[in-house]
């Protein structure tokens, strides 16, 4: 997942640091900045999972929004089938069929 890239990072980085690190002084400071490091890739990682879950949930209302117009189109296609007597089609006010005629 792209978003664990900066934490593998940061986390790369944090050990290189600790490694390099000759003093307990060192070594300390290179803690505290791994752990900085880690709380802003946090951060960062749940404000892109924010922003990819409102796009997906503007994409489904679109879609909800573009479904329901095609429902309200066909069914007023069947209201007016079933209103002239056409053979199969369903009057959504009764759900009766129209019966064909043989």
């Amino acid at each position: 997942m792209p978003l664990r890239t900066p934490a593998m990072i940061a986390a790369l980085a944090a050990l290189a640091l600790g490694a390099a690190a000759c003093t307990p002084a060192e070594q300390n400071k290179a803690e505290r900045q791994a752990h900085t490091a880690a709380a802003e890739t946090k951060s960062a990682a749940a404000q892109a999972g924010e922003v990819v879950e409102s796009g997906a949930m503007k994409a489904a209302q679109a879609v909800e929004t573009g479904a329901g117009k095609v429902a309200d189109k066909l069914e007023d296609n069947q209201a007016k089938a079933a209103a002239e007597g056409r053979p199969g089609a369903v009057d959504p006010a009764t759900n009766q069929r129209v019966p064909a005629k043989n």
